[in-house]
Order: C-alpha cells, then sequence, then structure tokens
C-alpha cells in the first residue's frame, strides 16, 4: 500500500543548466528564398541568391540578402515595397540553404568527396565526416586538422578521425564551428 506525499521528499529541479547562444543562419549565396508579400502574389517570388549576395524580386532590385537573417530581408525588402504597396508585409523562407563562404565548412584532403559544406547548429566531426563520405584508404585520419580563425587569428587543432571511424571513439567527435577548414593528409607508406 502507497503512503501519502507528506512524508516524501520535496523535489528538487535540477538547476537549469546555461544555453548556448542560438546561432542564426545567415542567407549566402547560392540559396534559394521564397519571398512571400502578404495580399500581393504577383510579387512574391522564389529566388537564388546571386553570387554577390543580392536579390531582384518584382518591384525590388538588388537587395542585399548576403549576411542577413531571413527576417532581416524581410524588412528590407518591405522598405523598398512601400513606394509601391501600402504596408507591405513581407516573409522571407530560406528552402535551399548554402550561406555565407565565411560559414561554411571545408574539408579538404583525403576524404571521399572534399567540399564545402553548409554550417548547421550544434554540427560535429562526425556529421562532417558522414557529409563527405569518410575517409580515403590513403588518408593518414589522426593526423588531420581543423583550421579555425579565433578573433582574427588562426587555431591548429589535432582531431584524430580513424579512432572516431575506425575504433569508434566518440571521444574523438568534436564540435566543429562555422568557417572551420578539416585538413586531411595523405598517408606516406
Amino acid at each position: 500500500m502507497m503512503s501519502g506525499c507528506a512524508s516524501t521528499p520535496e523535489m528538487v529541479a535540477p538547476a537549469a543548466a546555461p544555453m548556448a547562444a542560438a546561432h542564426d543562419y545567415l542567407i549566402g549565396p547560392g540559396d534559394s528564398v521564397n519571398v512571400v508579400v502578404w495580399r500581393n502574389p504577383e510579387v512574391s517570388s522564389i529566388i537564388t541568391v546571386r553570387p554577390d549576395g543580392k536579390i531582384t524580386t518584382p518591384l525590388v532590385e538588388d537587395v542585399l540578402a548576403m549576411g542577413k537573417t531571413s527576417t532581416e530581408l524581410a524588412r528590407d525588402i518591405e522598405k523598398a515595397l512601400a513606394k509601391f504597396i501600402q504596408q507591405p508585409v513581407v516573409t522571407v523562407i530560406v528552402t535551399g540553404f548554402i550561406g555565407p563562404y565565411q560559414e561554411q565548412i571545408r574539408v579538404i584532403g583525403q576524404a571521399a568527396r572534399p567540399q564545402a559544406l553548409p554550417y548547421r547548429e550544434g554540427m560535429s566531426l562526425m556529421d562532417v565526416l558522414i557529409a563527405v563520405g569518410g575517409i580515403t584508404e590513403f588518408a593518414s585520419g589522426n593526423k588531420a586538422n581543423i583550421i579555425r580563425s579565433v578573433d582574427g587569428k588562426q587555431q591548429k587543432l589535432s582531431v584524430r578521425l580513424s579512432d572516431l571511424i575506425k575504433d569508434g571513439d566518440i571521444s574523438a567527435n568534436v564540435p566543429v564551428r562555422p568557417g572551420d577548414v578539416l585538413v586531411i593528409p595523405q598517408s606516406f607508406f
């Protein structure tokens, strides 16, 4: 038989862990954006951000999109459309993600498919390796490095790719940051 709650100690919620600052996605060249102008479908459109970082929509030419959040871009388009539409309400939805060049993760060297990847919040080394198809048989995985810029200075961080992939050593799965460059050298036999 269960006894009443009076004899049980009071439950205390654990202290909340400090939350990391959220990373707002910044629009970059090659991203696809859906510009929706409420009650004005004729000026709504889906646009790819040009290599110069700008977009052109019906009635609005050459608006800088690169480096802005979708909300910031929507407010800029509203200001430009105000010349033609009374109190426009714009929503910008990013549908194809590439991101600004300075935030992309670049993987070079002995990856199965070396490439630049869009950074995503919470991305880890394992996520990067999955995206590039792992390392080649000629890679010297435990001699790989991440080149990271911190306060304008480059840092070289050693990473253990072979331990992570072949041995399943999860302690080798480190977080990556926007702009990181993963260098995977070739092994010398």
